[in-house]
């Protein structure tokens, strides 16, 4: 089978990648990225090497080109991590998230029906990639409430509806067109290679040099937070074994307040809790993620293989041991690393 995963090059689809392209030998895995701010070849780079892994620099934006790998490819399985993620920047920047999540996805689903229409190639599955904002937040004083795959919509940032426009944008293609799609929703993310403007790298970077740690508001926000091997493993299970037009969740059951995040990253690097500063909150600010993975773990047997103790430890360590590939990123030398082992576009 032929998988075109864009945004590979990214944090959650790099990972993704790692996991597959030596899981399945036998399988393709194309990786389409543009290489923009968050994009780093870097991370993928050591995959250039085996035989069922290819490289095209290309971004979802751009409808012809789209459809020009496609009709050469292929592709069997559609996998789209490609996005603008990052709140703070989805409120100075809000038409960059409908560009990139909305238009990007349209882009890819319209490839896939042309591909098909024309007789070139039909798709086994289109899976999009998204996440538990969508659902909008929970009130911190009932616990008991957790997102379930039949929450409403209801966001509260433009990062937020760019997404959950995607997400009925699928489903809509899957509903007129009857293109094959299922959708992931999950909560936050950690682990390796994870781009340093998120809450977690930012933490252990400051913290190492010592520097002040902001935190919105008084850090009362509860996130959930998933390993991201663990949220691979899911998204793997369901493009191979969901249901096509279903939704499913993918939750770490590892609630934690910011403010009590941060304490436990300090704590296990020997830092003061002194270096911890607050900041005027984030507009819009959600206060609390609860995922509910039950339809997951039972109808396609996904576990998770990290608790969050043994994750954010082994996360810490790698930042810790890799500071150098957050100092590359920072002054800007990743940019560089695509060009620098292949011909110029």
């Amino acid at each position: 089978m032929k998988f075109v995963i864009t945004g590979g090059a990214g944090f959650i689809g790099s990972n993704y990648l790692h996991y597959v392209v030596n899981k399945y030998p036998d399988d393709e895995f194309i990786c389409i990225d543009a290489l923009t701010y968050a994009g780093n070849y870097n991370n993928i780079k050591d995959l250039s090497s085996m035989s069922n892994f290819k490289f095209i620099k290309a971004n979802i934006c751009d409808r012809e080109k789209i459809i020009d790998i496609f009709k050469q490819e292929k592709p069997d399985y559609i996998i789209n991590f490609a996005a603008e993620s990052h709140v703070d920047n989805s409120i100075k920047n809000p038409n960059l998230f409908v560009e990139t999540n909305i238009i990007g996805t349209m882009n890819l689903m319209n490839a896939a029906r042309i591909i098909q229409d024309e007789g070139i190639h039909k798709i086994k599955r289109f899976h999009q990639v998204s996440t538990d904002e969508v659902y909008g937040d929970l009130p911190l004083d009932r616990p008991d409430l957790l997102f379930t795959e039949n929450t409403p919509i209801h966001t509260s940032s433009p990062y937020s509806a760019s997404k959950a426009g995607a997400d009925l944008q699928v489903l809509a293609y899957a509903r007129t067109y009857k293109l094959p799609v299922t959708i992931s929703r999950c909560s936050n993310n950690y682990g390796p290679y994870q781009f340093p403007e998120k809450l977690i790298p930012v933490v252990i970077s400051k913290a190492l040099k010592d520097e002040p740690i902001p935190v919105y508001g008084t850090g009362e926000n509860i996130r959930d937070w998933i390993h991201v091997y663990d949220h691979n493993v899911g998204i793997d299970l369901i493009v191979r074994n969901g249901k096509e037009g279903n939704i499913y969740n993918l939750g770490g059951h590892s609630e934690k307040t910011n403010l009590e995040l941060v304490k436990i990253i300090l704590k296990e690097l020997n830092k003061p809790e002194s270096l911890i500063t607050f900041v005027t909150d984030r507009p819009g600010h959600d206060l609390r993620y609860a995922i509910d993975s039950t339809k997951v773990e039972k109808e396609l047997g996904w576990t998770r293989t990290y608790s969050f103790e043994e994750g954010i430890k082994s996360t810490i360590e790698w930042y810790v041991q890799n500071q150098e590939w957050i100092d590359d990123i920072k002054s800007g030398k990743y940019k560089y690393s695509y060009e620098d082992n292949n011909e110029k576009e």
